[in-house]
């Protein structure tokens, strides 16, 4: 189960995590020395990082661990292994929530590192949802996102429900900012600097100016000196949406309970 060839042929069926195989390969003496499963997949996570996901190759994660592209085959049978293997690791950067604190607490806490996770690593959500993502750390933060909704004291069939409003809000708000600001490092600029250049633009076209005015007075309305602190203003407050309407619907099912 979760063979390599599995994983190709069919791969919701597989997942590196369901491998589990007795190594067929045993160790040689030309092997690198000091190279590991957590080694390799810490490198593949930097790479990630400065490169993106279109430029990731077996061979680039060789040459930045000064290996072979043959000695990575000890350790994952595919690229896609090392992925999923890449995605469960910063997906335990997120800190579990505080025991003691409540469910509205423990909600936000765990929504804002998930969007820093985000944020930090842009490759991380087209990943998402293309693999099983059932690694240990993946585990460890679904199971503190279904504890959090647990308490809310939502009926249980409205529980996933509420897990998809928070969380694929959180998803989506997290991918654009994190895809933003890997574009203004590519362009050398600043956040600040290039929505002013971008708004510069704008407004230099007379078109695109007319057809962007009525959307002026909801900027300005909306708070803060920079992209960060509007973008903040703008979490905060849909979260504070979402968990209100929690709130709401769970006293709706108790009315009608």
């Amino acid at each position: 189960m979760g063979s390599a060839a599995d994983r190709v042929k069919n791969p919701s069926r597989g997942s590196v995590w369901l491998d589990r195989r007795t190594p067929s390969r045993s160790r040689k003496a030309e092997q690198p020395a000091g190279l590991d499963r957590d080694r390799i997949t810490a490198a593949s996570v930097r790479l990630l990082d400065a490169d993106g996901l279109a430029k990731f190759s077996m061979r680039r994660l060789a040459a930045e661990l000064d290996v072979t592209a043959m000695s990575l085959y000890w350790y994952v049978d595919t690229k896609d292994d090392l992925l999923e293997l890449a995605l469960d690791t910063v997906f335990g950067e997120i800190p579990a929530a505080p025991d003691d604190a409540g469910w509205r607490d423990r909600l936000r806490a765990l929504a804002t590192s998930y969007r820093r996770m985000l944020v930090r690593h842009p490759w991380v959500s087209t990943l998402i949802g293309g693999f099983l993502n059932i690694g240990p750390h993946s585990m460890l933060f679904s199971y503190a996102v279904q504890d959090a909704v647990r308490a809310t004291g939502l009926p249980l069939a409205d529980r996933t429900g509420a897990t998809s409003a928070v969380f694929q809000f959180v998803y989506g708000f997290g991918t654009i900012e994190g895809h933003f600001v890997q574009r203004t490092a590519e362009a050398g600029l600043t956040q600040d600097e290039y929505f002013r250049q971008a708004m510069g633009t704008i407004r230099a076209d007379p078109e695109l100016s007319r057809m962007m005015r009525p959307s002026e007075s909801l900027m300005e309305a909306r708070g803060g000196d920079t992209v960060e602190e509007m973008r903040e203003r703008d979490f905060v407050f849909a979260l504070d949406l979402l968990i209100a309407g929690i709130e709401a619907m769970r006293e709706r099912a108790e009315r009608h309970a």
